[in-house]
């Protein structure tokens, strides 16, 4: 059985190890997890995980970085796990947690080569709104900002 649900402090080494794995995803600290899972509120970050048979498989953070404007700050899907849609489950869950909270726009940044998350994003409506020339390293890399925005309710 598959299920996102909101992260948990026992869930911060599954959280590290996935990311560990992913070289696309931010490589946080123990504490900087610790923290995600630590505080709840209205204008808290909201971390969730996807699990399959209890295990979790991938996770995702975002936080409100303004009057209704969020941003996905991490999201990794352990390596065996992904190409099964468990990284759509998580974005849709996201979107509907913001849109619940009265979010207008979504951000986040990504790999200008990372097709897969490319085509994932742009499957739920998000689409390039700037570049950020050489935002990574290792390799050296521009970053794509994608942009999503909720219909506005006439």
């Amino acid at each position: 059985m598959i299920r996102v649900r909101r992260a948990r402090s026992e869930d911060v080494p599954q959280l590290i190890e996935i990311a560990r794995t992913s070289v696309t995803a931010a490589h946080w600290t123990q504490e900087a997890y610790a923290r995600l899972v630590a505080v709840e509120g209205s204008r808290s970050p909201v971390g969730l995980v996807v699990e399959e048979d209890g295990c979790v498989k991938g996770f995702l953070v975002g936080r409100e970085v303004g009057a209704g404007d969020w941003e996905i700050e991490n999201i990794a899907v352990h390596g065996p796990a992904r190409r099964r849609g468990l990284g759509t489950r998580l974005l849709g869950e996201f979107l509907e947690a913001v849109r619940s909270r009265g979010g207008n726009d979504v951000y986040l940044e990504v790999r200008q080569s990372n097709r897969a998350a490319r085509t994932l994003y742009e499957k739920w409506g998000f689409w390039e709104s700037g570049v950020r020339k050489a935002y990574y390293q290792s390799p050296e890399e521009d970053a794509l900002i994608l942009r999503f925005s909720f219909p506005q309710g006439g």
